[in-house]
């Protein structure tokens, strides 16, 4: 073990596992690292690190299970995966309260999470009947041309921990309905909750080895993996530099790879949208789940004729926001995930007022347990304040002025980061332009609503390739094929 502290295991928290050809392997006699509950600090279990030994089990279960699995019929597939989803209904109460003990969010956001990850699974259940190809009328005399659509092979997931039920529904799901086994690590702060969701897996009836669950040092796990001629297809949620990283080992063995990497959004509000209302959603969405969240709206340019009001409203309702553990029945806002997160977002803040921000409101760590910090309010931020261009990943709204639309556009994708972008205007006009222009792969207009199960999830620019969910999920899984027959 790295790690002596005493482990104080909270009711209802379960073990922390391997998953590996269908034996699920705890944490004993092999190197684990703790589990942290952010909102107090102390350790609530530990993570079992899997050995080269063990990964080099899971590949060959993969390989084994690849041609069985792919032959189990779309509508088989799906039955089980919607057998998954009912189970993931049935046991929610619990598995979100992991998600919470794990990672700090509010009891009520992890059920919306958990939720949402259900409508993900039946949408992969339904859409995996749906994987047929074409027949293109010949030119050649008799020859029939057909293009067939087949499952890659098998899968390498790897995803942070800031929605540790959606992400392991995402990856794994649509890998299975494909016809895709995958070995999946998920972030190592929130194992217990990616568990739960294999476990319901399992439990629907996807046979052993057809995925895996595996922890460890991020780097090591992911060499191993993409090094293995049996993994065919990447996928990955995280940062963009390790994306980079990934796509880079992946294209030693040509592997076909999905990339949902960091963003850094900015908001467009102009003269003319609705005020409150605007300032409203802004606020909610902006501190959701501590602003740990790809898509959070960061960067906010304002109009210059509301600016001022509308940042002396903003921080008005920052302050407001109560702050504390997750499963406190009043919170709204809970801890970072870990200390680094905390230490980084204060000094991002410190950067910022040393280089001339105003602070409006926040900017402090709160109480002295747990790694707690205030929602805070930035406005005039210069652009060479580090937090103009690196991702803050945290509870800190930057807030700037614009004068017209082409100044808007211009700030809006200054930055490599085109992952979400959003828009607030009354005018037909703006509404044509900023579709046309903004340089992000979901745009939200008068809404920060950008996703939902039938839609793909993905970037431009450094923010990724490839999408997720969606038709684009599925097809990220799947080799298109022309067959001629004479």
């Amino acid at each position: 073990m790295t790690d002596s502290a005493e482990v104080l295991v909270p009711q209802g928290y379960t073990e922390a596992e391997l998953l590996i050809d269908g034996d699920w392997i705890g944490a004993d006699a092999r190197h684990s690292t703790p589990i942290v509950n952010p909102a107090t600090g102390r350790a609530i279990g530990r993570v079992p690190h899997a050995n080269a030994a063990d990964l080099d089990r899971a590949l060959v279960a993969a390989e084994r299970e690849f041609p069985k699995w792919r032959k189990v019929s779309p509508r088989e597939r799906g039955r089980i995966l919607k057998r998954a989803a009912d189970l993931l209904h049935e046991r929610g109460d619990a598995i979100a309260r992991l998600a919470t003990l794990e990672m700090g969010k509010p009891l009520g956001e992890a059920k919306i999470e958990l939720h949402v990850a259900c409508e993900e699974l039946e949408w992969f259940a339904e859409e995996a009947r749906r994987t047929w190809g074409r027949i293109p009328p010949g030119r050649f005399g008799d020859t029939r041309f057909s293009v067939i659509r087949q499952p890659v092979g098998p899968a390498a997931g790897f995803s942070a921990w800031n929605f540790p039920i959606g992400n392991a529904c995402r990856k794994m799901g649509s890998a299975l309905a494909a016809g895709c086994p995958m070995i999946y690590k998920p972030g190592e702060e929130a194992p217990a909750s990616a568990l739960a969701v294999a476990r319901c897996l399992v439990d629907a009836g996807v046979p052993a080895g057809v995925i895996a669950v595996v922890f460890g040092v991020p780097d090591t796990i992911s060499r191993h993996l993409i090094a293995s001629p049996v993994i065919r297809k990447i996928s990955f949620t995280g940062s963009v530099p390790v994306g980079k990283h990934l796509i880079k080992l992946a294209a030693e063995g040509v592997k076909r790879t999905t990339m949902e990497l960091g963003g850094h959004a900015p908001v467009l509000v102009f003269d003319d949208a609705p005020f409150e209302a605007t300032l409203e959603q802004s606020v909610f969405r902006k501190y959701r789940n501590a602003g740990q969240v790809c898509v959070s709206p960061t960067r906010f340019y304002v109009q210059d004729a509301t600016y001022d009001a509308f940042c002396a409203g903003f921080a008005e309702r920052a302050k407001k926001i109560r702050v504390g553990d997750g499963l406190a029945a009043d919170t709204q806002m809970g801890p970072l995930v870990h200390a680094r997160r905390r230490d980084g977002i204060e000094a991002l803040v410190q950067d910022a007022v040393a280089k001339g921000a105003k602070l409006l409101a926040g900017g402090e760590r709160l109480g002295n347990d747990g790694f707690y910090y205030a929602p805070t309010v930035l406005a005039d931020v210069p652009d060479e304040a580090r937090i103009m261009s690196e991702e803050p990943f945290g509870p800190v709204a930057v807030l700037n002025r614009f004068t017209g639309i082409d100044d808007a556009i211009q700030k809006a994708n200054a930055l490599p980061y085109g992952l979400a972008a959003y828009a607030f205007t009354q005018s037909v006009a703006n509404i044509h332009r900023l579709s046309d222009e903004i340089e992000a792969g979901m745009f939200g207009i008068n809404s920060f609503n950008i996703s939902m199960p039938e839609t793909p999830f993905g970037g431009v620019k450094e923010s990724g390739l490839g999408s997720e969910v969606g038709t684009e999920g599925l097809d990220a899984y799947l080799v298109t094929r022309t067959i001629s027959v004479t």
